[in-house]
């Protein structure tokens, strides 16, 4: 397995180097984070591959509705940058990795509720204004997150994928390789930068891709394809 500080290490390096490129430089970071997000996986069973795959898939058809067409957040060079979509898998491998560690998996429940803390304090502050903005959209993202942190089948990988989550919006949105826009277009909702709630968005890819992995799994049965 490889170690949750190399994939963040990775991940701050990868953000970094993409100040100073164009497409051909993020291209390259797109392979770079694909080859990374495979080895990550190698430890991991045919079903939560499946899962990585899953999030990587409907992450990627969320990021062009959220970004390409909404404009509900712009990348630095207006584009979809290639090393996102396996970016949205590290970022699920990660959160799984840290819910398996042995003192987060003996104190799960208090974990989980560090998570609804850390999550609940940042709505408030987005909505006080004191972060910069008046941040609506992203309180309501905290409130969709607190659902699927106290009723989601799998509340501690929920809890590690906010973690990493909230590092990755902080840090992105301070290196300028994405921006929030202030106000929701069409809805005219205010919006943080990043906002509080950005977490709900990735626990939802999670959610969806882990009921789709057993479906993939059955279908693959009927095909004469048999797990590793």
């Amino acid at each position: 397995m490889i170690p949750i500080t190399a994939l963040v290490a990775y991940a701050a390096a990868m953000l970094a180097a993409d100040r100073f490129v164009g497409p051909c430089g993020q291209a390259l970071l797109g392979a770079l984070t694909t080859a990374v997000l495979a080895a990550a996986c190698r430890p991991l069973s045919v079903e939560e591959r499946l899962q990585v795959i899953g999030v990587v898939f409907v992450a990627t058809c969320f990021e062009v509705i959220g970004s390409v067409i909404w404009g509900v957040y712009r990348y630095r060079l207006g584009n979809l940058p290639l090393f996102v979509p396996p970016g949205h898998g590290l970022v699920y491998v990660t959160g799984l990795y840290i819910s398996r560690l042995p003192h987060v998996a003996r104190r799960a429940q208090g974990f989980v509720r560090l998570a609804l803390l850390l999550g609940a304090a940042w709505g408030i502050l987005g909505l006080s204004g004191v972060l910069g903005r008046v941040d609506v959209f992203g309180a309501v993202g905290v409130l969709c997150l607190s659902i699927f942190l106290l009723r989601g089948p799998a509340p501690t990988v929920y809890a590690g994928v906010f973690l990493v989550v909230a590092w990755l919006e902080w840090y992105g949105t301070a290196l300028g390789t994405w921006r929030w826009t202030e106000v929701l277009p069409w809805v005219g909702i205010p919006d943080g930068n990043p906002p509080s709630g950005a977490a709900s968005g990735y626990v939802l890819f999670d959610i969806l891709a882990m009921a789709l992995s057993p479906l993939a799994i059955t279908a693959g049965r009927r095909w004469g394809v048999q797990p590793a």
